[in-house]
């Protein structure tokens, strides 16, 4: 048994070297690779509802701006005095 996968021999016909379809039965075996990895990468978009309260406070503030306003009065008084002259006499 011939242990070669491939010949050199001459083919006899065409005088070029032998092809490896040519040759009669020589099969050799698999020889195993590294394994290779491929990655490939997938974006998976979940989307997620929230529902988010939102409460709106209105507050009134209520300002009292107080002015004041002068208001004049017045007011009067008269008196009554009496003067007795104990020096003149009564007629």
């Amino acid at each position: 048994m011939n242990p070669r996968c491939f010949e050199n021999e001459m083919s006899t016909d065409m005088q070029m070297p032998a092809t490896p379809a040519s040759m009669p039965g020589c099969v050799c075996p698999p020889i195993y690779e590294c394994p290779q990895e491929r990655i490939c990468e997938r974006y998976i978009v979940h989307e997620v509802p929230h529902v988010m309260p939102i409460n709106t406070k209105i507050v009134n503030h209520h300002i009292y701006r107080h002015t004041f306003t002068p208001c004049y009065t017045m007011s009067e008084c008269d008196t009554c005095e009496n003067i007795y002259d104990p020096c003149q006499k009564n007629f």
